[in-house]
């Protein structure tokens, strides 16, 4: 992954920096779950349904919805997604760590693929505000994957604090 804190990276076509934040978060991310029990991964902190698992599940489901439907047009049922955002941080007795980040990972790699030949200028037809232009659609998965990134580490840190604690 190239890095955002470059020369590069700095001086890079939009395109390209753009998609070198959306990597980063993405990782970032993904590496929230490193080292967790399942149960930890699983742990509510929150009165919501945001638990670091939750939040990984969540991210496919982002990933689905702007670069699936709105690139295709395909509903959410027709993607196999959930109607809603509320319902993409529901877990199933079966979704582990496993499980999540390879889905994660399936979703991530068909994003990447839905616009490999795209530029910032294309229109996507496929959300229901209308065409929007592939530019807007990555900042705002960009600002989706920072919100949630922040919430990762807030979870994480009192999660390993509580894991510190329990060990004294």
């Amino acid at each position: 992954m190239q890095e955002p804190d470059s020369q590069d990276t700095y001086f890079a076509p939009f395109d390209t920096q753009i998609n070198t934040f959306i990597e980063q978060h993405r990782s970032m991310l993904a590496a929230s779950l490193d080292g967790l029990t399942e149960e930890e991964a699983r742990r509510r902190l929150v009165p919501s349904k945001t638990t670091l698992l939750g939040l990984v599940k969540h991210a496919a489901f982002v990933e689905r919805v702007w670069f699936g439907e709105a690139v295709t047009g395909e509903s959410r049922a027709e993607l196999g997604i959930p109607a809603t955002p509320d319902e993409s941080f529901d877990l199933e007795e079966a979704d582990t760590i496993e499980s999540v980040l390879a889905d994660y990972a399936v979703a991530v790699a068909q994003s990447r693929q839905a616009v490999a030949e795209m530029n910032g200028d294309t229109l996507l037809p496929g959300n229901r505000r209308g065409p929007l232009p592939l530019r807007w659609v990555q900042q705002h998965l960009l600002r989706e994957l920072a919100q949630h990134c922040g919430h990762a580490d807030i979870l994480r840190e009192l999660i390993l604090a509580a894991r510190s604690r329990s060990q004294e």
